[in-house]
């Protein structure tokens, strides 16, 4: 599974810790966030997320800034993106069961690495549950077409 991970200036070294706890587990990693702590816009990252993952590039996405939210919704204006802010591995969990949520967002701000692992593991570890959930998602989607 290709994973494609992004950030702001914020979160450069959560960002790095995650790319390579990811690598460890066996997940390719693609990286288009700044490896740099100079300051620069979050939507442009989330942006980034967003597209790989609707394009194919990626089969999920993760986004970091300060606190998940900026970056949460940028990714969210790219179609076809469901984009989730968690700060603990309970919603994280819940996101993938019954939103089928494609791209995960944390703050570097708000959570730290160990618990960021917990958020992503339970995220990875999740499958889609479907079925009623999908008539909801499916109308999350449609919104998009409106």
């Amino acid at each position: 599974m290709k994973i494609v991970i992004g950030n702001d200036h914020s979160s450069v070294d959560l960002k790095n810790e995650i790319k390579a706890y990811l690598e460890e587990k066996g997940y390719e990693v693609l990286n288009v966030g700044t490896d740099t702590t100079d300051s620069c816009d979050y939507p442009a990252y989330g942006e980034k997320v967003g597209r790989a993952v609707v394009d194919g590039a990626a089969d999920l996405g993760i986004a970091i800034c300060g606190t998940g939210l900026g970056i949460s919704l940028a990714a969210n204006k790219v179609k076809g993106v469901r984009a989730c802010v968690c700060s603990e591995p309970y919603t994280a969990r819940m996101s993938r069961l019954h939103n089928n949520c494609n791209v995960l967002c944390f703050g570097a701000r708000v959570v730290g690495s160990e618990l960021a692992k917990m958020i992503v593991d339970e995220w990875l570890n999740t499958s889609f549950e479907g079925g009623r959930h999908q008539r909801r998602v499916d109308m999350i989607m449609d919104i998009e077409n409106k």
